[in-house]
């Protein structure tokens, strides 16, 4: 958790070697980059896919650390920076007929999330 002097708290989290294809995972996680706590749940809640779940989890604990740590109020949160990165590839080897061998490759990725305060300028528009 970090806190710039010149804008709002914010908030990261990273969660590391998730069992996921990155293309699969970037696939929700441009749905939910620049919405707000609320929205974003809503739409991973509904999301068909199957990185919805592990995001999911990752924003509800970005949201639970801001809360618990910083004082946050998550409805005046919204996820200011989302990324994911490739992480390692696990090979390995399946029997095949006549003593070849099929290589199975299980990717994994990184996932970062950065949960960031509305300034006061920002909540005040909202309510107009």
């Amino acid at each position: 958790m970090r806190k710039n002097s010149n804008s709002g708290k914010e908030v990261k989290v990273l969660a590391q070697h998730i069992d996921l294809s990155v293309f699969k995972a970037r696939r929700v996680i441009d749905q939910i980059r620049g919405r707000s706590y609320e929205e974003t749940l809503m739409i991973l809640h509904f999301m068909p896919y199957q990185a919805s779940y592990p995001i999911l989890k990752l924003v509800s604990s970005a949201a639970a650390n801001a809360n618990h740590n910083m004082g946050l109020n998550e409805a005046d949160s919204y996820i200011y920076k989302a990324e994911v990165n490739r992480g390692t590839i696990v090979k390995k080897f399946r029997p095949r007929a006549k003593g070849h061998s099929y290589p199975i490759k299980r990717t994994m990725c990184h996932i970062t999330i950065v949960l960031k305060e509305k300034s006061k300028s920002l909540l005040n528009q909202s309510k107009i």
